[in-house]
């Protein structure tokens, strides 16, 4: 019995250490959230979007990790951003700020299309009778 104690308290003390390094499982949960809108202005930081659905322009923070991209996926500078380009930001909340994280750069419509012109032409036959 006693041999046994001492393997078990031999065991607990190897496996001591080990509890006390182990790796922590810690969960961070970052929700990303989408807006759409049109650029009202750009600052050196931030992007001021006018939503399609809220009546004031919001404020969001973005970063050298921020990403730009078109309709396609495919990504385009920032330098390309401008104001007045339709947009769709993708961010997170941090504190007080939203920070984007993607911005879909979507095309604008404009019609390049000339308008068709139909031309009628109307014949007129007369014949006389004597």
């Amino acid at each position: 019995m006693k041999k046994t104690m001492s393997f078990v308290f031999a065991l607990a003390l190897l496996a001591a250490p080990g509890a006390v390094f182990a790796q922590q499982n810690v969960s961070v949960r970052t929700v990303t959230t989408e807006s759409a809108g049109t650029i009202s202005e750009i600052n050196p930081d931030t992007l001021i979007i006018r939503s399609e659905t809220g009546s004031s322009p919001m404020n969001y923070t973005y970063t050298k990790s921020t990403t730009y991209v078109d309709d396609a996926g495919v990504p385009v500078s920032m330098e390309t951003v401008r104001s007045g380009m339709p947009v769709t930001v993708y961010y997170t909340q941090e504190g007080d700020r939203m920070v984007a994280t993607k911005v879909v750069v979507r095309r604008t419509t404009t019609s390049t299309e000339t308008p068709t012109i139909e031309k009628k032409t109307t014949t007129t036959t007369t014949s006389e009778t004597k």
